[in-house]
């Protein structure tokens, strides 16, 4: 190891030597190469074999002696901006407003890759640790910041390029989808170790570390792949509609909605006599589900409180009744409160037994940012009037499983299943009170994307929650894709894009325990640990080198 870190200490080169380099060593080309193959290894192309290659140019650029340029850094963030404009290009389609926030996530997120660079740097170069540890563990720090800042947003990680290749994706039962990023950026960085770059010759020793991680994890999924730890479970119909974003938010295009998820859930019975539930997707029932505090009083000329609640009451019955079976259906609630005119909104789950009798109802606990509410709009509400939505949504306060013929289910609505410390948490808080779900339902609408990679990025996000809880996940998505995923992270039934269809899942009850279930981000957050430790010592080092160049200049 100490000869190897010999060869990774750093040979600061003039500025000449750095201009004379080939143009496919310069920071631009390996900044922008390793984006490419990235954008590449994700949806539309889905090219998953490109993602283990993609960090090997960041990785070089760690190695390099000198950063050429003036501002390599920012040369950087320009290609990782430029990635993540052309990643999430689906954000533009929503609205014209969504575009401005389309730019403004682009450059928030394209921080994290210089910051790879500059953070690997600094392990390498000035701790002399080996490219093999420092550029996992810094990128797998990051991923897992970038999971919780500002709300969240790991749509379009390392890992997520693998979701078709479930054998690998076993190991999230130890480490979450951290762990697979880690794996990838560790085979990335031996390939890049085993090139020369700068005067440093390649080297043939770091194959080893890669091919006995790489082999741990594949025998690993062998393991846990042929375990038999399966039950029979329920049958789900799944209901698909498609239904483009502007018709929900036309009132006189209501009924034409529930008519189209009303005839797909009656066909979804008259062919499955013994279909155990339902599921309708996000708001898919346009009637508001309205309840109400005592005390409140309506505004004038309005209907009675008692009304509101009688003809929402009344339409949920109207629609459960007829279909003969269990049904979770994706609503707005609306509360009102005493001590206002205005309703509380929540975006919800409604569990109801085949008589329209409530069971339970689970209000969204993660809300969107920009999706379903504006930062600063409760101070200034005209904010809702450049975006369209028609106001913000207030956060359910506790997840929720309902019991449904001898399986207990438990939903999560939209991103929620993007987010694996909120699923971990509620299956957690589940556990906790004895109604740990069999299995987890997530009711979405990605209308909003016209048919999208979006869709194929969500699908691929929430696949991972599967492994991580060893819980099947059933999705109903309006407008694609609605799917069935086994506790392996198999998608073993899956919609079309954009058009309407019944999946009928029979997701298995799996009965092994998971130590990611059970100690959570443990693994990442120690990376996170290290990375944060890194970025003092680069601090540290930064301030010495200019009190240095200070004290230097104040003596000539």
């Amino acid at each position: 190891m100490a000869k190897t870190t010999t060869r990774e200490a750093p040979r600061q080169q003039p500025d000449r030597d750095a201009r004379r380099e080939p143009r496919w060593q310069s920071t631009w080309a390996l900044a922008a190469a390793g984006n490419v193959l990235l954008w590449a290894a994700l949806p539309p192309l889905s090219w998953s074999l490109l993602a283990w290659i993609a960090p090997v140019p960041w990785i070089l650029l760690i190695r390099k002696g000198h950063l050429a340029g003036r501002r390599p850094y920012g040369v950087i963030w320009l290609a990782s901006f430029a990635f993540w404009l052309a990643a999430l290009y689906w954000l533009t389609l929503p609205h014209w407003a969504t575009s401005i926030g389309w730019v403004a996530l682009a450059c928030y997120l394209a921080f994290y890759l210089p910051l790879f660079v500059g953070l690997g740097r600094v392990a390498v170069h000035n701790l002399r640790i080996s490219p093999l540890v420092a550029a996992p563990v810094v990128w797998t720090g990051l991923e897992l910041a970038r999971a919780h800042l500002l709300s969240g947003m790991p749509l379009a990680s390392l890992s997520h390029t693998q979701y078709r290749w479930p054998m690998v994706l076993q190991i999230c039962d130890l480490f979450g989808s951290y762990g697979v990023s880690f794996l990838i950026v560790l085979v990335a960085a031996a390939l890049a170790r085993m090139l020369p770059v700068d005067d440093q010759r390649g080297a043939w020793w770091p194959a080893l570390p890669a091919a006995a991680a790489l082999g741990a994890a594949l025998f690993y999924g062998d393991w846990r792949w042929t375990e038999d730890t399966l039950a029979d479970g329920p049958k789900v119909a799944l209901i698909q509609g498609s239904i483009d974003i502007d018709m929900k938010h036309d009132p006189t295009k209501a009924q034409r909605i529930f008519d189209e998820y009303f005839e797909l859930s009656r066909r979804a019975v008259r062919e499955n006599r013994d279909v155990d539930v339902i599921v309708w997707p996000e708001t898919m029932f346009r009637y508001p589900w309205f309840i109400f505090d005592e005390g409140y009083v309506p505004p004038p000329d309005t209907i009675t409180a008692e009304e509101a609640m009688r003809r929402s009451r009344r339409a949920v019955k109207n629609t459960v009744v007829p279909l003969g079976a269990p049904l979770i259906l994706g609503i707005d609630t609306a509360l009102g409160t005493a001590d206002s005119q205005k309703f509380t909104r929540y975006n919800s789950a409604l569990f109801l037994d085949p008589q329209g009798e409530v069971l339970d109802r689970y209000d969204k606990c993660h809300p969107v940012m920009f999706g379903e509410y504006i930062p600063l709009a409760k101070v200034l509400p005209w904010l809702y009037h450049l975006t369209p939505l028609a106001g913000g949504i207030e956060a359910g306060d506790r997840p929720v499983s309902v019991e449904i013929g001898g399986v207990r289910y438990a939903a999560n609505i939209c991103y929620e299943d993007t987010l694996p410390h909120l699923i971990r948490g509620q299956v957690l808080q589940l556990r906790a009170s004895g109604e740990e779900p069999h299995v987890l339902v997530n009711l979405t609408n990605d209308g909003w994307y016209q048919g999208s990679s979006e869709l194929d990025m969500h699908l691929a996000s929430a696949l991972f929650r599967t492994i991580e809880c060893r819980k099947p996940l059933v999705i109903a998505a309006n407008s694609g894709f609605s799917a069935w995923i086994d506790s392996l992270g198999r998608i073993k039934a899956q919609g079309p894009r954009r058009a309407t269809d019944v999946i009928i899942a029979r997701p298995q009850i799996d009965h092994r325990g998971s130590w990611y279930l059970e100690h959570g981000d443990i693994a990442a957050g120690l990376c996170l640990a290290a990375t944060l430790a890194v970025a003092l010592v680069g601090l540290r080092d930064g301030w010495r080198r200019r009190r240095g160049a200070s004290v230097k200049q104040s003596a000539t």
